[in-house]
């Protein structure tokens, strides 16, 4: 059996892992600030100083498309972001969690009524699950997720998992030809930890990654029995992604809740018999 090999480490809050395959793993670190490339066993910072990224996509611009106070474009380096969905605190919604892109390249991202990591003075409240179409226009695609986190498809495209994580629970809903959705459904909730960023092989196995004392990554069957669970170091495990040239490295990412370290979250990688899915980049409109 393949062993769990630690990459990296010494970061607050590792979030929003996606695989490129020029720069290698790309990722956040929420808490303290910046995107970080992982390839071939060195870290490069890509994206200097934005706090609260906890989803990126690839766009095919060449950028990324990056959460946080809001949806916005960034190319590596130092090019200004350029905004593709604002929050609005009148409304209550004060920015954005994770996020995925479809095989259209479609972009869904999760809204907050509260920040889950930055104190606002706000008590804990619902978002809604937003698409960003081709054109940039944007609507709620499905409301009431009380904290919005892991997203992704099966590989048919025909579904999309997607937790909730102050309800404890994986909800699944179908995805109809104009990227809107069928009803809400409770998929798994997990016995212990609590479900955040996830991602689907190419057998339809949902890998999620359990924060809050949940110590790795529970695999589900689209029956929603368990399929398996890969342990790391650290209790809160945040994310997970494939990559590699044949995506059957499985990158797990942590923080440092638990740790009793301020910098305790890390970056692992397994080797998997089962791949990943390729994940399509984002073609949504950038506006000039």
């Amino acid at each position: 059996m393949a062993q769990l090999e630690t990459l990296a480490s010494g970061y607050g809050l590792i979030e929003g892992p996606v695989w490129h395959d020029e720069h290698g793993l790309l990722f956040s670190d929420v808490l303290f600030g910046g995107v970080f490339s992982l390839r071939n066993g060195v870290v490069t910072e890509v994206i200097s100083h934005r706090r609260g990224i906890g989803g990126m996509a690839w766009h095919e611009a060449g950028g990324l498309v990056v959460s946080g106070r809001n949806i916005a474009f960034k190319r590596l380096g130092n090019d200004p972001s350029i905004t593709l969905l604002d929050k609005n605190e009148d409304a209550g919604l004060v920015g954005f969690n994770d996020l995925t892109t479809d095989r259209q390249g479609r972009v869904y991202a999760g809204g907050l009524g509260a920040s889950p990591v930055f104190a606002d003075g706000r008590k804990p409240r619902a978002g809604d699950l937003w698409l960003i179409d081709l054109d940039g226009s944007a609507k709620v695609v499905m409301p009431d997720i009380q904290l919005t986190n892991g997203l992704g498809f099966s590989p048919d495209g025909k579904k999309l998992f997607h937790s909730d994580s102050r309800r404890r629970a994986m909800n699944c809903y179908d995805v109809h030809d104009d990227g809107s959705l069928g009803e809400k459904k409770v998929f798994v909730t997990p016995q212990k930890g609590v479900p955040d960023g996830l991602v689907v092989d190419a057998e339809g196995t949902v890998w999620i990654a359990l924060a809050g004392e949940g110590h790795g990554v529970a695999g589900f069957g689209f029956d929603g029995r368990p399929r398996g669970f890969i342990r790391i170091p650290e209790p809160m495990c945040t994310s997970v992604c494939f990559g590699g040239a044949d995506l059957r490295d499985l990158y797990i990412v942590s923080g440092s809740e638990g740790s009793g370290k301020e910098k305790g979250g890390g970056v692992h990688r397994l080797r998997m018999d089962t791949p990943g899915v390729f994940k399509s980049p984002a073609r949504v409109k950038i506006p000039v």
